[in-house]
Formats: structure tokens, sequence, C-alpha cells
């Protein structure tokens, strides 16, 4: 059963505990991202074309592995008109029609800013949709060439406005060269357009070709960014050196 995980694409180092608490995070839309974030380790190439079996086969894995939580994401796909939502779609109904029990969090590119393409995926109503901002404003020109800050802010902002209902969730990685103050702004911006969930991590260059690590936060730090982000109002927050955008997903949901 051919199915990719972005656990193994991002080397990911809480691997086994992630899978062993059965909780695995499934990529959907292949392997190759039409971006060239310089942080990432999926790969850049022209994408192949989009497999309608997948849908199908995650569903099978699911229920084969008797997974409790589920993350679906994928590659940024700004070859197709929707952004790729449609698979993620179907890849939601396909789980819950095989393990209903299954708490499902989808973690969405930006798909080109299209409403239209954002409301699907809203209205298949996932127990959570994530988005991540990644870093601070100032450097996304560097680390996300393609992407847009105000533009993905938005994006969470109409989430909340298409379902008042639905917990929303984003994630930053640290030590790539932001200052606190730039942290703070951006848990703000994020409470400011209704996100409640929260990851922050310690960014790790998967090669000597990525983007290089500027710092290493140490542990204090981010324990004072958790403690922050409760004053601010999140509902829940992991904020640690190894903490990933999917690391003990199913803690999220309370």
């Amino acid at each position: 059963m051919q199915v990719e995980t972005v656990c193994e694409q991002a080397m990911c180092p809480n691997i086994g505990e992630c899978f062993s608490a059965q909780t695995a995070t499934f990529l959907i839309l292949g392997k190759n991202c039409t971006r060239m974030c310089s942080f990432c380790n999926i790969q850049k190439a022209k994408p192949l074309p989009v497999d309608n079996g997948e849908p199908e086969r995650i569903a099978q894995a699911v229920k084969l592995l008797d997974l409790k939580h589920v993350v679906i994401t994928s590659v940024t796909r700004d070859d197709l008109c929707d952004g790729g939502a449609g698979i993620f779609v179907q890849t939601v109904r396909r789980i819950r029609e095989k393990s209903p029990q299954v708490k499902i969090e989808t973690l969405i590119p930006d798909f080109g800013f299209s409403w239209n393409a954002l409301k699907i995926v809203v209205d298949v109503k996932p127990d959570i949709i994530a988005h991540n901002l990644e870093t601070v404003p100032s450097l996304y020109q560097q680390v996300r060439p393609g992407a847009d800050y105000s533009g993905s802010l938005n994006l969470l902002r109409q989430i909340n406005k298409m379902s008042l209902n639905l917990k929303i969730k984003s994630g930053l990685m640290l030590g790539l060269g932001e200052k606190q103050e730039e942290v703070l702004l951006v848990m703000k911006d994020l409470c400011s357009v209704g996100c409640d969930l929260l990851s922050i991590g310690q960014y790790l260059a998967p090669s000597k070709q990525h983007y290089p690590v500027n710092e290493y936060i140490q542990p204090e730090q981010f324990d004072y960014y958790k403690q922050q982000a409760r004053q601010l109002g999140f509902l829940h927050i992991e904020s640690g050196p190894y903490v990933r955008s999917s690391y003990l997903a199913a803690g999220y949901l309370f």
C-alpha cells in the first residue's frame, strides 16, 4: 500500500513517539512541491498528476494501523486550480467512512488564497484545521519565498469566519534569526484572527544546502513563549526544542 508520511519526508525527530501513540501525518498530492522554501526537506520539482486513488489508500492505512489521530497535509500544488483542496476533502471523507472514531486534522497550504477552495475543506469539518505561519514576517523573503505572511494570516481569519466552531492551529519555527519581540507580535497576530492552538519548535536544517540555523533556542525561552501564549488566550500550546507542527497532535483536542 503506497502512502507517504511527512514524518519520514521531513525527517521528524519525534517519529517513533508519534507512531507508538497511534498518530501519523500523511502527505498527500505527491512528494514534489511547487514552492522553494529554504527550510523544508520536501522535494522541489515538477509535480506528478493528481492520484485520485490516494484518499482511499490512506483511509485503508488508517484503518489497518488502527490510528487514533490523523494529520493530513500536502505539498503546495500551485499547478492545480484548487491547490489540491478537493483531494483533502476526499481524504477526510474516506477516512471517516472507514474509521469514524478517528480524529482528523488537516494541515493545509494556502491554496493560492482561493477562499472557494478553502471553504470546501472547512465544510468537510475536520476536527482541527491548521496552517503554519512558520516564521516572522521579516524572514519570509529568505525563508519562505512564494509565501505571503499577511495572506496566510488572512487565510486563518477566513477559516474563523467560515466556521466559528472549528479549532484553528498554526506553528512557528525558532532559530532562523527572529527577534523575541517579533515572535510575540506574531503570536498576537494569530490571536487576533481566531487561532486557538499553537506549536513552537526549534528549526533544524535538514542539510548544508538548506537555510542555516542562526541560533539554538534555550528551553527556558520556549517556556517563556508558552507562558506568553497562555496569557494571550491560546487554548493549547506545545513549545520546546523538538516540537513540530504535528507533535503530540492528539493533545490539542480536549
